[in-house]
């Protein structure tokens, strides 16, 4: 059994990521939301064949909490994860220790693939990411769709939260929220707002 540390603050995007290596098999999973609960898993585990990190999660302050999760994992493997992160981030990353990057738009298939090649010691970056395809610095066009205002109502719908939660971390009225979550729909095509959460997650958006 591979043993793999999947941390990512989003329900949603650790649960699926979990879900495909469970139906592949030969994964012993834990699971972690911030880089402190990681640090302190992978202690009490005496470190993991690989740690998979999410780029932007709390706690990571960029590339510090590469180095930190690397230190405590005793020189094994630790890879990124990102939605957002550029292909320069990608570069940076790898050459800071981290055996892999990996963008969140990765095939289920590739994604379970990449996970098994870097437990193996060896290093993994989509080429298409480095090299071709589109630049890593600019956004997603379905980023570039949605306004400041609908990606952070959109985040909320990934983290599960209610209309109500949403509108007091954005200090807003919930009446608005609701106008927010419709439009969001629209643009994304979405069917209601778990479609929605769902289309932003498959996009790697968060």
């Amino acid at each position: 059994m591979l043993r793999v540390l999947i941390a990512d603050d989003h329900d949603l995007v650790r649960e699926t990521l979990a879900l495909y290596l469970d139906n592949a098999g030969g994964f012993d999973l834990t699971l972690a939301a911030d880089l402190d609960r990681a640090c302190k898993d992978i202690e009490r585990h005496a470190g993991f064949d690989l740690v998979l990190l999410d780029y932007a999660m709390p706690g990571m302050n960029g590339l510090e909490g590469l180095k930190r999760a690397l230190d405590v994992n005793s020189g094994k493997a630790v890879a990124l994860m990102s939605g957002i992160a550029t292909r320069q981030t990608a570069h940076k990353a790898m050459d800071a220790g981290a055996i892999g990057f990996l963008p969140k738009t990765m095939a289920a298939n590739s994604l379970v693939n990449a996970i098994r090649f870097m437990c193996s010691g060896e290093k993994y970056v989509p080429v298409d990411f480095l090299s071709g395809g589109p630049k890593g610095d600019e956004p997603h066009p379905l980023a570039r769709s949605l306004t400041r205002r609908e990606m952070q109502v959109l985040e909320g719908l990934c983290r599960g939260l209610a209309n109500k939660e949403i509108a007091r971390k954005l200090d807003l009225r919930e009446v608005t929220i609701k106008l927010h979550v419709k439009s969001v729909c629209k643009k994304l095509d979405a069917n209601n707002r778990t479609h929605a959460a769902m289309i932003a997650k498959a996009a790697g958006l968060f």
